[in-house]
């Protein structure tokens, strides 16, 4: 599609992204390398929806993504997914959107997927901020679903209601990151005319091993414990030489004692007349 990072500019100052920071980066052949220490990093993936986010694409659950968004969706009573799908897009814009299209349908769908994917990351969240161990998390996902409206209508305009509205999706749940993880959260939106395949190489994320915080504490738990054990060794083997030391010393001098000549000790024995 060629619809650029610049065109979009606007978008980011408008009231969907208030706080965001926006820079025009031209890269070539380099990429970003991301590397997380193994122990204490997860890698959490939106571009691989469960078999149940396309099997609950019903007029119920593109009613419930309408209505999240604060559109609208008209069923068509005669046949399941043949209904029409309403987004404002501010300043009294708004999007339709027929599910009798395929295209039309792959968006919506690819969306709500889109959506899945960051509530699963919710939920676990939730479950590891339960436990004792607490690695920081990357999310990362990737989003094509807007060449297929491209392709599809064939006019940069409706490429473009498409790209506000995944944008609005993206406020939308980043919002609920936002609440789960209490604001400790950074987001950060890649938009560019590269496929998909070529886009993840721009994001380069490798995990190195590296002691945890876990592991040093018992490494240096493990050292005094033995440390004191050497001392404690030193001081023992110390005792015992010197208890031998003297009980040999003791023996010696009794033996000696009891075999001396009563003349030959003149200090006890000086008073003493022999007959």
């Amino acid at each position: 599609m060629s619809i650029s990072f610049v065109d979009l500019l606007p978008l980011f100052k408008s009231n969907l992204f208030t706080n965001a920071f926006t820079e025009k980066v031209i890269s070539g052949s380099d990429k970003a390398e991301i590397r997380l220490p193994e122990e204490e990093a997860l890698l959490v993936s939106l571009d691989e929806p469960s078999a149940s986010d396309f099997a609950s694409l019903s007029d119920d659950e593109i009613g419930k993504f309408a209505s999240w968004m604060g559109g609208s969706y008209v069923t068509d009573m005669s046949e399941s997914l043949k209904g029409e799908l309403t987004f404002p897009l501010g300043n009294g814009r708004k999007m339709s959107l027929h599910m009798s299209k395929e295209a039309d349908r792959q968006y919506i769908g690819s969306l709500i997927s889109l959506v899945h994917g960051v509530r699963r990351a919710k939920d676990m969240h939730e479950d590891f901020s339960q436990g004792t161990r607490r690695p920081a998390e990357l999310i990362k996902g990737c989003f094509d679903g807007i060449k297929v409206l491209k392709e599809e209508h064939g006019t940069e305009g409706f490429a473009e209601q498409g790209l506000l509205l995944l944008l609005a999706t993206l406020s939308r749940s980043y919002d609920l990151l936002q609440e789960a993880y209490k604001g400790q959260i950074v987001g950060v939106i890649l938009l560019g005319d590269a496929a998909s395949s070529q886009s993840d190489s721009l994001l380069d994320v490798t995990f190195t091993s590296r002691p945890s915080v876990r592991w040093l504490a018992e490494s240096e738990a493990s050292a005094n414990a033995t440390k004191a054990a050497e001392v404690a060794l030193v001081r023992l083997t110390l005792a015992w030489v010197t208890g031998l030391i003297l009980l040999i010393s003791v023996l010696l001098g009794v033996y000696l004692l009891l075999n001396m000549p009563l003349t030959r000790d003149t200090l006890l024995y000086s008073n003493v007349k022999l007959d």
